[in-house]
């Protein structure tokens, strides 16, 4: 397993080892200390698996008391997954990162918690797995609106499909202004 990319100090791109042969392939997809070596400290509380269908955009999600540090690969399908550092004192604070996750590439992305995190399908159908770092809280919920005009996310989709839940999150202003001031 190799780092490929560190966008942000603690958002790791990571390719796992892979081995391929006439039957198929076989790869080790979390194994606690290989993981630690690389910098992911943190324990995983909870797995989740969704399932989603082409143009689908899930995000951008964040929990404001219990963050979570997630560690994100697709089983299958293809997504461009996205994480914008909402941590207010860092310097990459406001900026976003993408990558695309597939079945093919099998890369995985470790979202450290200060992050909010959201992706879309660009395969017929997806199937994205996260470990998460704390419980999912509903309570605790924030999120921004996907297509804000300060983060100016380069989503490769046109018309996504999106919940009414996640069209009315709020702005990035709003985000600066409520939780993290």
């Amino acid at each position: 397993m190799k780092i490929l990319e560190e966008p942000f100090p603690g958002l790791l791109v990571i390719q796992p080892d892979v081995y391929k042969d006439e039957r198929g392939f076989f790869l080790e997809t979390w194994q606690q200390e290989r993981y630690r070596e690389i910098g992911i400290k943190e324990d995983f509380v909870q797995d989740n698996w969704s399932r989603s269908t082409k143009g689908v955009l899930r995000g951008l999600h964040f929990q404001k008391e219990h963050p979570q540090g997630k560690l994100v690969s697709v089983r299958r399908g293809k997504v461009f997954d996205v994480a914008v550092d909402i941590r207010p004192k860092s310097d990459t604070f406001g900026e976003w990162y993408g990558n695309e996750l597939s079945d093919q590439n099998h890369l995985q992305m470790y979202i450290p918690p200060g992050f909010a995190h959201g992706f879309c399908v660009l395969s017929e159908v997806a199937d994205f797995n996260y470990k998460c770092t704390d419980y999912y809280h509903p309570d605790d919920e924030g999120g921004i609106v996907w297509d804000d005009q300060i983060l100016n996310i380069h989503w490769p989709v046109n018309d996504p499909i999106i919940t009414d839940k996640d069209l009315e999150l709020g702005s990035f202003e709003v985000l600066k202004k409520e939780y993290v001031t």
